[in-house]
């Protein structure tokens, strides 16, 4: 008797194990406590850097996983004349741009992510 409650704590821990795994894989594990799967990369049609004469570096507070990443890139990429590239080692967002940009349409943006921009610099 005391086998057969061994073996089935053993296989509760197994299907447990591999229902965290399946819902890492699909949902990732992100810091930003979400649920549902991370929404779909926004791709940028023009990726000719010399189309982009401006480039930017954004310090971003908060930006801590994937997601994070993602979701200030697309909030970037879905308009139209950007082109963003999060980085969360750095915590930073470069960002190539069509044209000439104010700090307050940037951190506008960003804020809308859901983070907050801690220092905005033109790239040479």
């Amino acid at each position: 008797m005391g086998n057969v409650i061994i073996i089935t704590a053993l296989i509760a821990i197994v299907i447990l194990a591999v229902y965290s795994t399946v819902r890492r894989i699909r949902f990732g594990s992100s810091c930003c406590g979400e649920k549902t799967p991370a929404d779909k990369k926004v791709r940028v049609k023009d990726k000719d850097k010399s189309n982009y004469p401006y480039e930017y570096v954004l310090k971003v507070d908060g930006m801590h996983c994937s997601n994070c990443a993602r979701r200030i890139e697309n909030a970037f990429n879905s308009t139209d004349g950007r082109w963003a590239r999060a980085d969360i080692s750095n915590n930073e967002v470069t960002l190539l741009s069509k044209h000439d940009e104010t700090q307050q349409d940037l951190s506008g943006i960003v804020s809308s992510a859901g983070y907050v921009m801690l220092s905005y610099k033109a790239a040479p």
